[in-house]
């Protein structure tokens, strides 16, 4: 964990500008509100960039007061678009962007955004002065510096609430379900909303998974079990729902096998209450950040604590999933 809580001189903010990076995550939406909101409060001018890094090199962008930002906090998605610009990645790209900031005579730039956002940002701080500070916009929850990004609590309600309803149709029928979440690198999405959802077993890419490991528990399942769920995160070994599927019913060809995808279903939706909370709190402290003459950190919170965690280290983590849950799962899952 990296937790930095120094004094900071506070200095004159003017004109800040805002956007949003990478992947879509419910609750960007209310940290864009909490961020326009702080800084009308200290007199603070906003600007926003339509489509992330790419709204930044082509100079598009709308001016944000606050009626621009009223009735967004509830809303998904985020008003202001994003994308994952590969020009960004070039020096022209760069430099480009770095002119436009200087054009527009802003004294700090807030990125909302995953680990690929704030990469970018220090290659662009090569280019300018600007104050920048990030906050973590991605559902999977795999960076440090934050017990929950923005998005992720969302993203694993939404996948409990689609498998309670697979659960219905899998005990009308005695079927195995096979579940195919999020989570190309991280199993966060999968573990979590296993536990939540009383599902029977799980696949993710922390666990070197062994098919006849699976196909045992299988065996064991009690035979008055008449839903079956196996939740599969998108970057697991195996291939994936389709994959899984295929490999039971070839060792089990008397089961009822059934897939399904919930695939991007789980980046939309109204933020939770949760959310709302944890992004109008990073937004908000991103601007005092700024005021703070803070330069290149991620706002996070941790232990219900704000964080301040150098971009550097606000990477994504591939580690060891909490072998606790794993436990729990299989004991309550019997």
């Amino acid at each position: 964990m990296y937790f930095i809580d120094y004094f900071c001189q506070k200095i004159k903010v003017n004109k800040i500008g805002i956007l949003t990076s990478g992947g879509d995550s419910p609750g960007m939406n209310a940290c864009i509100r909490a961020v326009v909101r702080t800084a009308h409060y200290f007199g603070i001018e906003t600007i926003g960039f339509i489509r992330g890094y790419d709204g930044l090199i082509d100079n598009q962008y709308v001016t944000l007061s606050r009626n621009s930002v009223s009735g967004i906090i509830h809303r998904g998605g985020t008003i202001l678009k994003t994308a994952r610009s590969e020009r960004f990645r070039t020096e022209e790209g760069l430099k480009m962007a770095a002119k436009n900031i200087a054009n527009h005579s802003l004294d700090g730039m807030v990125i909302i955004g995953g680990d690929g956002s704030f990469k970018g940002a220090i290659e662009w701080s090569k280019y300018t002065n600007v104050q920048i500070v990030g906050c973590p916009g991605t559902i999977d929850n795999d960076l440090l510096g934050t017990d929950f990004t923005i998005g992720y609590d969302t993203a694993i309600n939404t996948v409990i609430e689609a498998v309670d309803k697979l659960r219905d149709t899998a005990e009308s029928h005695d079927r195995i379900f096979v579940v195919e979440v999020m989570g190309r690198d991280a199993g966060l999405i999968a573990l979590r909303s296993a536990i939540a959802s009383g599902a029977e077993a799980i696949l993710v890419p922390e666990i070197k998974n062994d098919v006849d490991v699976l196909i045992q528990k299988i065996n064991s399942w009690r035979k008055d079990k008449s839903s079956k769920i196996i939740i599969v995160a998108e970057g697991d070994e195996t291939g994936g729902a389709y994959k899984v599927a295929d490999i039971i019913k070839q060792y089990k060809p008397d089961h009822d096998v059934r897939i399904t995808v919930l695939g991007h279903i789980q980046r939309g939706g109204n933020p939770s209450c949760m959310e709302r909370v944890n992004a109008s709190l990073m937004g908000y402290h991103a601007v005092k950040s700024l005021m703070d003459n803070r330069h290149l950190v991620m706002i996070g919170i941790i232990d219900k604590k704000v964080s301040y965690t150098p971009f550097e280290k606000a990477t994504k983590h591939i580690q060891n999933i909490n072998e606790d849950l794993l436990q729990m799962l299989e004991i309550l899952s019997s």
